[in-house]
C-alpha cells in the first residue's frame, strides 16, 4: 500500500506554488534583510511585502504582524508579555490547550508570578462560558484569558467573539491560539475583540519554522528575544526570509480556496465517519464532531482490545500516518491530556485522523478496511 497521510493537523505537505515563491530566496536573493546595500534592500522589501499580504488577508495593520519561528514561540511571547509588560497577575485557561500554552502558564504559576485558574469544560469538549464569566467576575487581579480557537486534538471550535466580549467587559487581556484556524477559516482581526493571535505556516501547506504573532495596536509589549533590531525591535535574530515569503504565499492560496477546500475536506471527514460506523463495531467520536468543529479533524475512539492497544504502531506498519492526539507529544507515551479531560475512559483507544485537500475517499476506504482488520 502506498503511504496514506491522515495527520494534517500535525503538519501539511508544502504546496508546490509555495515552494516556487520561496525558491528565489533560497538561491539568488540571499541578502540579509538588515543589510543596507541592494541585496539587503531587495530581501527587506520581500519581508515587508509578505507582512502587508498577511495583514490584508487577516484584516489587520501591517504594524500588528510579527514573524516568529512558529506558533509555540508566538504563544510564549504573548503570554509572557501579558504578565511581564501588561501586568496580568491572574491567568484563566482550559485543560484542553496545546502544551505551548499549558506548559507556559504552568511555569509562570510554579514560579509564583501568577495565579492560575482552569475554566470548566463541558462533556462535549466546549468551554463552559458561564464558568468563564464567573472566573472573570470574581478575579481580583488584572487577568489574561488564553483559550484556543480550535482544539488540535478533537477539533472543537470556541466562539472567540463571545470570549473576547467577556474579556472586554471585565477588562481582561485575551490571547487566542489560532494555529489550527489561520489558513483554514476567515479571520477578521479588525472586528474580533482579541489582543493576540498566533499562526504557523506548516498547518496550511506552507513551510515549517515560520509563524506569526498578531499584537493589537492598542497594546505595547517588550521583546521576548533580545540581541538585534529585527521585526521593528520586537524579535531579535536574522529573519527566516524564505519562510516568511512562503508563509504569505501559503496564506494567500489558502484564503483564495477557503470555501472549496472546506466543502471538499469536510466531505472526506464525514465520509470517514459514516464508513467507520458501518464497518467497525462500538466506534465513537470525541468532541462536538457534528456541531461546532474543525472540518479537518476527526477524533475516533475504538474499543480497547489486545490488538487495538497497538493501533498506531499497526497503522504505521501499514503505511498509514495518524496520531494518538497531538503529534507534538505522540512520542512521549503520556496519553492525551485533552481526551483525559473530557472522557477518561480506560477502555477506549483514541486515534486522531486529520485531513487536507490532498486526501481522497479512496484513501479513506483503504484505511477503514485496514482498521477493521486491526481493531
Amino acid at each position: 500500500m502506498n503511504r496514506i497521510y491522515l495527520d494534517n493537523a500535525a503538519t501539511t505537505a508544502l504546496d508546490p506554488k509555495v515552494l516556487e515563491a520561496m525558491m528565489p530566496y533560497l538561491t539568488t536573493h540571499f541578502g540579509n534583510p538588515s543589510s543596507i546595500y541592494s541585496y539587503g534592500r531587495e530581501t527587506r522589501l520581500a519581508v515587508e511585502n509578505a507582512r502587508k499580504t498577511v495583514a490584508k488577508l487577516l484584516n489587520a495593520h501591517p504594524a500588528e504582524i510579527f514573524f516568529t519561528s512558529g506558533g509555540t514561540e508566538a504563544s510564549n511571547t504573548a503570554i509572557n508579555a501579558s504578565v511581564n509588560d501588561l501586568g496580568c497577575g491572574h491567568i484563566i485557561t482550559s485543560p484542553l490547550e496545546h502544551h505551548a500554552t499549558l506548559h507556559t502558564v504552568e511555569h509562570l504559576a510554579k514560579t509564583g508570578k501568577v495565579k492560575l485558574s482552569y475554566v470548566r469544560v463541558l462533556e462535549n469538549g466546549h468551554i463552559d462560558m458561564a464558568d468563564l464569566e464567573n472566573l472573570l467576575a470574581t478575579s481580583t487581579q488584572k487577568t489574561l484569558v488564553t483559550l484556543m480557537h480550535a482544539n488540535n486534538e478533537i477539533g472543537n471550535i470556541t466562539d472567540i467573539n463571545a470570549v473576547g466580549e467577556l474579556c472586554k467587559k471585565y477588562k481582561a487581556v485575551f490571547h487566542c491560539d489560532t494555529v489550527q484556524t489561520v489558513g483554514h477559516f476567515p479571520i477578521d482581526l479588525r472586528n474580533t475583540p482579541v489582543h493576540f493571535i498566533t499562526g504557523a505556516g506548516h498547518k496550511f501547506h506552507g513551510p515549517k519554522g515560520v509563524g506569526i504573532l498578531y499584537v493589537n495596536e492598542n497594546i505595547k509589549i517588550n521583546p521576548f528575544i533580545h540581541g538585534g533590531s529585527q521585526e521593528r525591535n520586537m524579535r531579535a535574530g536574522t529573519e527566516n526570509l524564505y519562510g516568511i515569503v512562503g508563509f504569505a504565499k501559503a496564506l494567500e492560496l489558502a484564503t483564495a480556496g477557503f470555501e472549496e477546500d472546506r466543502r471538499y475536506i469536510n466531505s472526506i471527514r464525514l465520509y470517514m465517519m459514516d464508513e467507520l460506523l458501518k464497518h467497525i463495531k462500538d466506534v465513537s467520536f470525541n468532541g462536538d464532531t457534528l456541531g461546532n468543529s474543525l472540518y479537518t479533524v476527526l477524533s475516533v475512539g475504538f474499543p480497547k482490545t489486545e490488538k487495538s492497544e497497538m493501533l498506531l504502531f499497526s497503522l504505521d506498519m501499514n503505511n498509514i500516518c495518524a496520531s494518538g492526539g497531538s503529534a507534538c507529544t505522540s512520542g512521549a507515551d503520556a496519553g492525551s491530556h485533552v481526551i483525559r479531560a473530557i472522557n477518561n475512559d480506560p477502555n477506549r483507544v483514541t486515534v486522531r485522523f486529520s485531513f487536507s485537500k490532498l486526501n481522497t475517499k479512496e484513501e479513506v476506504d483503504l484505511v477503514v478496511n485496514k482498521l477493521a482488520e486491526l481493531v
